[in-house]
């Protein structure tokens, strides 16, 4: 079950640097439309309670703060996005063309198995990237696989694979792939032919190394090569 993340600490900080008791704190959320108890402001502070995702709203509003102030994290997950953004599930998922329950559950699973239109519309509505999206999605390991297969086999076979798991266009797969097999296939030419002329183990061992190297900045290098497509977020994170 979703969880606000809440810090009182912070909660009580940013309300002494306005300088506003609970009660007026309470008086303010109510202007926002979310009427609360000055005692319940208090309980906040003390970690008896969290506030629900709308109330986290109100109070970041009523302190003049950003909602991720009061969260007392970096964003890591969907919904940490999402709060920081201040969007309740059921206006996100309206954004996005998607059924609240549907998009509750990529969220609970900490998943993504939305359409090209609804990737790209989440990744606005949150302000990040495809390839930070892919991240915190948990399909790093899944691209990785189908990355290695691909420099390792046939790239062309894999384009609309990668292409859709990473909601980039398949001509900058394309390119993409075509360059990691290159650069992948001079490791396995550069180790024949360092066998062939029986040079020294270790020069083999050199070339194995930087294969191995390679192979596991597979994810990070296809970005690289990717650029701005995957790397530019709409909107910056949390501005006022």
């Amino acid at each position: 079950m979703h969880s606000t993340p809440f810090s009182p600490a912070e909660a009580r900080s940013a309300r002494q640097r306005v300088g506003l008791t609970p009660a007026q704190v309470a008086q303010s959320m109510a202007a926002c439309g979310t009427p609360v108890h000055p005692e319940l402001v208090a309980a906040w502070e003390l970690g008896s309670y969290a506030p629900t995702d709308q109330q986290l709203f109100a109070l970041a509003n009523a302190l003049w703060c950003d909602t991720t102030t009061l969260m007392g994290v970096t964003p890591r997950t969907l919904a940490e996005f999402r709060l920081a953004r201040q969007l309740t599930v059921e206006r996100l998922a309206y954004r996005i063309g998607m059924d609240p329950h549907e998009y509750r559950a990529a969220e609970a699973g900490r998943t993504w198995h939305g359409d090209t239109w609804q990737t790209r519309a989440l990744v606005e509505a949150l302000g990040l990237s495809l390839r930070a999206l892919t991240g915190l999605t948990g399909r790093d390991d899944e691209l990785a696989g189908l990355l290695r297969t691909a420099v390792e086999g046939r790239w062309k076979a894999h384009v609309g694979a990668v292409a859709e798991l990473v909601v980039v266009d398949a001509t900058s797969v394309g390119d993409a792939l075509r360059t990691m097999h290159a650069e992948f296939s001079d490791f396995a030419e550069r180790y024949m032919g360092h066998l062939v002329a029986r040079n020294d183990d270790a020069r083999l061992k050199e070339i194995a190394a930087e294969r191995s190297a390679y192979l596991r900045r597979l994810v990070d290098h296809f970005w690289e090569l990717i650029g701005e497509a995957g790397e530019a977020s709409p909107f910056p994170l949390g501005g006022r």
